[in-house]
């Protein structure tokens, strides 16, 4: 091509005197790229609904290839969207309906913004990885961010930019539903596996037509929600807010997530969205956040039902001072924030703060540039359900999956020779294991566990339903037709296990029993399973039964009957193969516990890292006075960051040496004493043996995924330092404290190697 050098050095001229500028003049937010000064530039544009529009969320409201809504609410909406009074529509995907509503957004409004476009993508879009739980089991960082990654790319590849994940809330009590959208109950574990999504979604560059922008949610404390009951009160110290619930955002921000999603419960008795301490002095001020804060699905709203606002004009008032940007679904920033200004009420600072935020997040991702970047239907059909993505979920899958217990090595099973019957409806099921949050996956297109089995054809395979999973007399049970207590398939199942050399039993939840809103206050195995288990039990012991589950279960009687027991969760679209190649050998499970199983449901909240207590031991023999239940142990039934491998594991030659006067170096002799390779998390604790404010027993501060081979030794190093010894005070400061420390390393929290230290 022919150049006009000219040209081309006016253009750098021009280039050189527009950079100068910028770095002498604008200095907004700290920052001084071109992006800043677009944004500036749009919003000296904008009117005051215009900027507000932008804050505005709306759920996609009608069948865009179709007519245009004449009246109603789908009316008013379309009216706004036409008018530029709309900054984001969530659940509107396929790229002809995304292109549909960009085009009149960008080519029907007066200034032409272009739409942020939002979707649910927890697990995956069509094409499904495990629950966020049960991939954060798998410990593997790399699968994680790769899950991720795949999941974004089939997400943009049909319009969508923007997720709502990844959830980083810690929570410790598994009657609340939502565990299964999270990492479970440790910050520092929560806090690597958050940087590993968002850096997944968000990739290296967010204007790449495979990258979405990612959301850390629900800021903050929803995880603690009482009584495990979702949407509850959340009533925390600063303790554990600073020290518990905080890292994993903060990790989230600093790994550069664009978005934060406030919460639905409230904290100090103030909700979430209208909380300037989490959202103004916190988030936007000590932590210097600049991305954009969105509300949850009509929370400002439900600032009335709470009783801290009067209605919805007090509630838009409330959190936009607060610090939410964006309104999703409450209709209250674009009905009531323009009369506010007018009136006084809020300050027109706070919505051009607001605006910038959001449309500063557009300008990154590269749509205004290319409004139709994320449309093409060649790139939609290419993508969804491809090679590599199922490659990518499957391979997540099965380092998702947690061998529990393996007596007398009745797993892996042989390849042949073996008279196998497979029981359980959960077998043959090809949706529930798709999990919950599974907006745009297709019923019945889970590899069920049936179908994986069928895959090692030289044994002889028997299937049984045995029962109906069953939910209770429940309204969601009457929904799908369930018949709470039916046992008339436990006579084929008890008949097909009779003459089976080994039985798999494959029980749980439905993919839909845990999940938002599905709080439980029971947590053993629902409907007649438990029943199914010691019928088919009582004829048969060598059984191996396999979870499918959404949370932590009590699993007692399994764990004082059954020999071999397998977490495989709900593992999304790749499931029955992932579960198969664990239980024939082919794939030798390195899954660790995310959360701790309690032994009850009257232990929950149980977790292991909490706190001595005055009286944390048995004083005397026969004394009752300590912290303790007189009817069951203070023990999980399986501790965070339990899980066995067909191969096994020697710790030895713990060392510690000090580097300087505030890090040590921790060094432990792992060795492979099995006789199949396989894959150990080496896991790190420590203890701060006497601080300012009181410490855990134990504190996760570094885990290594290492691979050895029979008899193979390996030496696998930490370094310690005042970022993991330290903690934060209740004023929220980080602080250091020298004096005496312990040091624990095993393959679990319940580990097999301590060494004390001084700092």
């Amino acid at each position: 091509m022919k150049r006009n050098h000219k040209y081309i050095t006016l253009l750098v001229l021009l280039f050189f005197i527009s950079s100068c500028k910028e770095n002498e003049e604008i200095k907004l937010e700290g920052k001084t790229d071109s992006i800043e000064q677009k944004v500036t530039d749009l919003l000296a544009k904008m009117t005051l609904e215009e900027k507000i529009g932008q804050m505005n969320q709306y759920n996609g409201f009608w069948d865009v290839t179709g007519p245009t809504p004449a009246d109603g609410d789908a009316a008013k909406k379309y009216e706004h969207l036409k008018k530029g009074y709309v900054g984001s529509m969530l659940n509107v995907r396929g790229v002809e309906e995304v292109r549909a509503v960009q085009k009149i957004a960008v080519e029907e409004t007066r200034l032409g913004i272009p739409l942020i476009i939002g979707f649910d993508v927890i697990h995956g879009y069509e094409t499904l990885s495990p629950i966020p739980l049960a991939e954060a089991a798998s410990w593997d960082l790399e699968a994680i961010k790769k899950s991720a990654q795949v999941a974004a790319k089939e997400a943009a590849a049909v319009g969508i930019n923007w997720t709502f994940a990844p959830m980083v809330d810690i929570s410790r009590d598994a009657r609340w539903g939502r565990v299964m959208e999270g990492a479970g109950e440790d910050p520092y574990l929560g806090s690597k596996i958050a940087v590993a999504r968002v850096q997944g979604f968000q990739g290296e560059d967010l204007s790449s037509p495979e990258t979405i922008a990612a959301c850390a949610k629900h800021w903050a404390g929803y995880g603690f929600a009482e009584s495990g009951r979702d949407y509850n009160t959340v009533d925390v110290g600063t303790s554990t807010l600073n020290n518990i619930i905080f890292p994993p955002f903060k990790a989230a921000a600093d790994a550069g997530v664009k978005t934060f999603m406030n919460s639905f419960n409230e904290l100090n008795g103030i909700p979430a969205t209208g909380n300037a301490f989490l959202q103004r002095d916190i988030l936007k001020g000590k932590w210097n956040y600049d991305g954009f804060v969105v509300s949850d699905w009509g929370s400002i709203n439900e600032m009335i039902a709470h009783g801290f606002a009067e209605d919805k004009k007090a509630a838009a008032r409330l959190a936009v001072v607060a610090g939410s940007d964006m309104d999703m679904e409450s209709y209250a920033y674009v009905d009531e924030l323009a009369n506010l200004v007018r009136e006084g009420q809020v300050d027109e600072a706070l919505i051009n703060d607001a605006a910038r935020r959001i449309l500063r997040v557009k300008f990154e991702l590269g749509l205004f540039d290319d409004p139709y970047k994320y449309c093409n239907l060649e790139t939609e059909k290419a993508v969804i359900g491809s090679k590599e993505i199922q490659d990518a979920v499957l391979d997540v899958a099965k380092k998702s999956i947690v061998l529990l217990k393996n007596e007398n090595k009745l797993l892996p099973l042989k390849k042949s020779g073996q008279n196998i019957a497979l029981i359980g409806t959960l077998a043959a099921d090809k949706t529930s294991p798709l999990g919950s949050w599974r907006i745009a996956s297709k019923d019945s297109t889970a590899v069920s566990v049936l179908e994986g089995m069928l895959q090692y054809p030289d044994n002889h395979l028997t299937y049984a339903k045995g029962a109906d999973l069953t939910y209770g007399e429940t309204t969601f049970a009457k929904e799908l037709n369930i018949n709470t207590s039916d046992k008339r398939g436990f006579t084929e199942a008890v008949s097909v296990a009779k003459s089976a050399d080994v039985v798999v039993m494959v029980l749980g939840e439905h993919g839909f029993q845990s999940g938002e809103g599905r709080s439980r206050t029971h947590l053993d195995l629902p409907g007649v399973q438990q029943e199914l288990l010691e019928a088919v039990y009582a004829v048969n012991k060598n059984i191996v039964l396999v979870l499918n589950n959404g949370r932590p279960l009590t699993l007692t009687w399994a764990d004082e009957h059954i020999p071999a027991i397998v977490e495989a969760w709900q593992l999304g679209t790749q499931s029955g193969n992932a579960i198969a190649q664990v239980l024939y050998g082919d794939y030798n499970p390195s899954g660790k516990l995310p959360m701790s199983f309690p032994r009850t449901v009257g232990q929950v909240p149980i977790y292991y890292n909490y706190k001595n207590t005055g009286r944390p031991v048995i004083p005397a023999p026969n004394e009752v006075f300590w912290s303790h239940y007189t009817d069951e142990s203070n023990k999980p039934l399986y501790p965070f960051g339990h899980g066995l491998s067909y191969t096994s594991f020697s710790y030895s030659n713990l060392q510690i040496n000090k580097i300087s006067k505030d890090e040590v170096n921790v060094s432990v002799e792992v060795a492979n004493t099995g006789s199949l390779s396989g894959k150990e998390v080496v896991q790190l604790y420590i203890r701060d043996e006497v601080a300012s404010i009181t410490r855990p027993v134990k504190e996760l501060k570094g885990f290594e995924l290492i691979v050895l081979n029979p008899e193979e030794k390996k030496t696998v190093s930490f370094v310690l330092t005042k970022n993991e010894l330290g903690f934060f005070d209740n004023s929220g400061t980080f602080v250091f404290e020298s004096g005496d420390f312990k040091v624990f390393v095993g393959g679990s929290s319940d580990t097999v190697l301590e060494q004390n230290f001084k700092l």
